[in-house]
């Protein structure tokens, strides 16, 4: 399928419009209940004599008309490494590599994303460097924001830093938990807040670490971390810095908060007990949902009492040459309002398994996995080879045994 700018570009215009038909809509719902909740008022104090109380009826449901749900998209790992450089080919062209997962992102009212890499110009690849392209195509995609703390925050130092986030800006997106100097952290408060169809949403993002290397004096606050010893062993939670973030988030009185963390190991689905720390830390203190990075593969996800964690998205994108990283999935968070009562939670999750699909001779794609093995099944035009079929028939059991695993 050949890529169509323009086809991207309307995607995004049509998300707005939709975001915008729904506010307005959402407004004139709201006039006409609070109208409604006037007269009732009226008819309850003409009619229900002094010492009598109003009951709710058994099995009575919200009306749905004073609900707004909010749809936040996520992917895992974006690692950046030579092979995923050199798939652009000489051009540097990366639409090809997210067409056929374009519409998830951009379909919902925000999308996230990690992305493990640098953006400071050549030599790219194996020096963790992406080319600018790669961070348009995915804006082109549909990715709003992009979760910068995680393990290659610091690789070319701060000003590296500082220009990774210039780049991803340019490219029309936000970065989420790292910033290019201390009063730039100071001045964020540490999260981004974004608002869709009358729903404000606060994004934070920390990081276990940034692969040993520890923030030089004057540039502490650069990134949001998870652990005090950061730099080494991971085992004492900075419960003081977290709370600080998610306190000066809550003081905007947001609907929900969603945190994307990058922690626990990599290549090991055995979950630390900092980790359930965190966890607990989080959701006590205002956090919705988490969604987690950095292990590279997909691990299990739960929601109760609308509150939701998934512990990893596994990898987005990357050389796919490690079993288990092959596969991942496209998350879809839904996130429900009551404009009566302004109570806000996760009502529900669903996902997409997708597969990084490398072949000889071609580029690097991410695909769905079911499209790609029904258009195998019906013979299409550059189908996936028989041994990718097999490899994603295999990865859509395991995705399910991992999200789902036995208790």
């Amino acid at each position: 399928m050949a890529f169509d700018e323009e086809m991207y570009q309307r995607r995004r215009q049509e998300r707005k419009q939709r975001q915008q038909a729904k506010k307005k809509k959402l407004i004139i719902k709201l006039i006409l209940a609070a109208f409604a909740l006037i007269m009732c008022a009226v008819l309850i104090f003409v009619l229900v004599r002094p010492g009598e109380k109003k009951t709710e009826k058994p099995g009575e449901t919200v009306d749905p008309d004073l609900l707004t749900k909010v749809h936040v998209a996520a992917v895992g790992d974006l690692n950046v490494t030579q092979k995923i450089v050199d798939s652009g080919g000489m051009e540097r062209d990366y639409t090809q590599m997210f067409l056929d997962v374009a519409h998830l992102l951009a379909d919902a009212d925000i999308s996230v994303m990690n992305f493990e890499g640098v953006l400071c110009g050549e030599p790219y690849g194996e020096s963790k460097s992406a080319p600018l392209s790669m961070m348009q195509a995915l804006s082109s995609a549909g990715v709003d924001l992009v979760q910068v703390a995680n393990s290659y925050s610091i690789y070319k130092g701060v000003s590296g830093l500082a220009k990774t986030i210039e780049n991803i800006r340019a490219a029309g997106m936000e970065p989420l938990g790292a910033y290019d100097s201390n009063a730039a952290r100071e001045k964020s408060g540490g999260y981004v807040m974004c608002e869709t169809n009358g729903v404000k949403i606060a994004f934070v993002a920390f990081t276990k670490g940034m692969d040993g290397m520890a923030l030089p004096v004057g540039s502490e606050k650069c990134v949001n971390v998870l652990y005090k010893d950061y730099s080494s062993t991971y085992k004492q939670v900075d419960v003081e810095g977290i709370t600080a973030v998610l306190d000066a988030a809550k003081a905007e009185k947001p609907d929900a908060i969603i945190a994307m963390v990058h922690w626990g190991s990599e290549f090991n689905d055995t979950l630390s007990q900092t980790q359930e720390e965190i966890q607990k830390l989080l959701h006590g203190n205002g956090v919705d949902a988490i969604i987690g990075t950095h292990s590279h593969y997909v691990q299990a996800m739960d929601l109760t009492d609308g509150k939701f964690t998934a512990f990893s998205l596994g990898d987005f994108a990357g050389d796919a040459e490690r079993s288990g990283s092959e596969y991942s999935v496209v998350l879809d968070l839904e996130i429900t309002k009551n404009n009566e009562t302004g109570k806000t939670q996760v009502t529900n999750f669903s996902y997409t398994p997708i597969f990084t699909v490398v072949e000889a001779e071609k580029p690097i794609r991410i695909l769905r996995i079911k499209e790609a093995m029904t258009a195998y099944d019906g013979g299409y035009i550059d189908r996936i080879t028989k041994e990718t079929y097999d490899k994603m028939a295999y990865a859509l059991g395991r995705i399910e045994s991992r999200i789902h695993p036995e208790k």
